[in-house]
This record gives structure tokens, C-alpha cells and sequence, in this order.
């Protein structure tokens, strides 16, 4: 699956567009590792517990973007975009959507 964040694939044409396809996914810290961010907030830097949490939930938000895609018979996924919206303390939603399309070599 080509997942890009362009209108276009290079080399490729677009033969059909399937309709946009989307993949989220709400995740949370374990508390022990919010408290220990907490504890680093105070002191400043970076907060490596939030950077893994929101490194894994794009990464689940994305893999489903792509499963919906290839439901749908989809050779890449285009346009890509995420938004992050937190939902409570400690715990991001994460939503990856593009439009899937089907292509052709040029």
C-alpha cells in the first residue's frame, strides 16, 4: 500500500478514486508512566512518555486508515493527514484519513 501526503503518486496515474478512508484510535498512558511525565513537566524538556504514546497511537490510527483502503481494493492512499485532539489527561485521539485511490503506470 503507497500511503503518501501529496495529491499524486510519481510515475503513477490515477485510474479511480475510491472516497476518503479514515483510521483513529484513543490511547492512554499507563498512570505510573503519567505521573513520571508529570514529574518531568516540572523540570522542563521533552516528555518522552507522551512522544512514544502519541508515536504508537499515529502508527495504530494509520494501520487502519490502510485496512480500510485495502478493503475498499485500493492501491495508495493520498492526501494523508493526521489530527490529534486530546480527550482527557494523559489520553489523545488520533485520526488518520486520506482519499484511496486505484492506479496505473503512466
Amino acid at each position: 500500500m503507497i500511503v503518501v501526503n501529496t495529491d499524486f503518486v510519481p510515475g503513477k496515474e490515477i485510474s479511480e478514486v475510491l472516497g476518503i478512508v479514515k483510521g483513529n484510535v484513543i490511547w492512554a498512558k499507563h498512570v505510573g508512566k503519567d505521573i513520571l511525565a508529570g514529574f518531568r513537566q516540572l523540570v522542563g524538556g521533552e516528555i518522552k512518555e507522551y512522544t512514544e504514546m502519541m508515536t504508537e497511537a499515529r502508527e495504530v490510527a494509520l494501520k487502519r486508515m490502510t485496512e480500510k483502503a485495502e478493503e475498499l481494493g485500493a492501491d495508495a492512499v493520498i492526501n494523508v493527514r493526521f489530527i490529534t485532539s486530546m480527550v482527557m489527561q494523559g489520553a489523545a485521539e488520533i485520526l488518520a484519513y486520506g482519499t484511496a485511490v486505484r492506479l496505473k503506470e503512466v
